[in-house]
């Protein structure tokens, strides 16, 4: 009667280990292999005015607030739904409300602000 030897599959390690390897072979071969590129010159972003200028940034700053305002409103809301009575976790909701509140007044403010910078750069 002759024995064989049953091949053992591989420990974790050595899979973990080929998985790398591959892995970094295909991120070389992928670097290695790509055609060279050639440098042009692409302007992404050209303005036609400073009242363009200005008004590109009030959209950005608008957006900005009202987005961080919902975040806060957001987290508000979930604080108060799971504060289940406990009285500092309602009042913590308080104040993400509060500052929810103060982000709208500011995003609702923010083309006045970009007037009175209209005003002072004299676009």
């Amino acid at each position: 009667m002759r024995l064989t030897r049953t091949p053992r599959p591989p420990c974790r390690r050595h899979r973990r280990r080929r998985t790398l390897l591959l892995a970094e072979l295909v991120v070389l071969a992928l670097l290695t292999s790509g055609a060279s590129a050639h440098a042009e010159t692409v302007v992404l972003a050209l303005a036609g005015s400073v009242e363009e200028v200005l008004n590109n940034i009030r959209n950005w700053l608008m957006g900005i607030l009202a987005g961080l305002a919902t975040v806060f409103l957001t987290i508000g809301g979930v604080r108060r739904v799971f504060g289940s009575g406990d009285p500092g976790e309602q009042e913590k909701a308080k104040e993400a409300f509060k500052a929810a509140g103060i982000g709208y007044v500011l995003a609702a403010l923010a083309p006045l602000v970009v007037e009175v910078l209209k005003g002072i750069v004299g676009a």
